[in-house]
């Protein structure tokens, strides 16, 4: 009784969370063409001193230069390969076809979705990293979290003590906003692209978990016949 309270408390979070994640989507959808929005330029000037150089000390946009490295698509496909042969040599199927629904159907989603808007970076400071994409929405943010999201998701789920899962969710949920927030101190991306991308990686990692959780079982072991 109590584990299926707790199945059905995470279905109802997923679905939460997917549903805030595509409204706060929806509501950024006006600041992804026209003028930059003032709040979009306050915080991105709030990051800079007035000589234009970044804000704290040196070694903070070194270390924001390493951060953002998180959300790349090499260390993500990376880890998502790692995590492909554990979940195969362990026969987790279900959790297989997650990875391969969740975070190379975003990579191809963040795509479209520049491609569509072609929003340009931002030019109102200095740029402290290369770039060549279109900027809404961030494309770190968003793999970010369906990355870093379904990752911990399925660790959570083999973990057996509560505090034990609710470390796992925190540390997915804190390297999503790292990465994310590397982007706008770095200044290749307006605030808004970064909201943006946490709101759709969010609703894609649980939509995704969702979809999966809704087919049938088949990694299950059959019960062993009675003696």
């Amino acid at each position: 009784m109590r584990s299926r309270m707790v199945e059905q408390g995470a279905v109802l979070a997923a679905l939460a969370i997917c549903a805030a994640g595509l409204l706060g989507f929806a509501l950024l959808l006006g600041l992804a063409s026209g003028e930059p929005h003032h709040f979009d330029t306050t915080v991105l000037l709030a990051l800079r001193q007035p000589n234009g150089e970044p804000i704290g000390p040196h070694w903070l946009a070194l270390a924001m230069r390493d951060i953002t490295a998180l959300g790349g698509m090499a260390v993500l496909t990376l880890a998502g390969l790692v995590a492909f042969g554990a979940l195969a040599l362990r026969r987790r199927w279900r959790a297989v076809w997650l990875l391969l629904l969740s975070l190379p159907g975003a990579m191809l989603l963040n795509t479209l979705l520049k491609q569509g808007f072609d929003r340009p970076r931002p030019d109102l400071v200095s740029r402290l990293a290369e770039v060549a994409t279109s900027s809404f929405p961030s494309g770190h943010a968003m793999l970010s979290a369906v990355g870093y999201l379904t990752l911990g998701a399925l660790l959570a789920a083999a973990a057996e003590r509560r505090r034990d899962r609710g470390y796992i969710l925190g540390v997915a949920v804190a390297l999503t906003l790292l990465v994310g927030s590397s982007r706008v101190f770095l200044g290749v991306h307006w605030p808004s692209d970064v909201l943006a991308g946490w709101c759709l990686g969010a609703a894609w990692a649980m939509g995704c978990w969702l979809l999966l959780r809704a087919w049938p079982r088949r990694d299950r072991k059959p019960p062993p016949p009675e003696a």
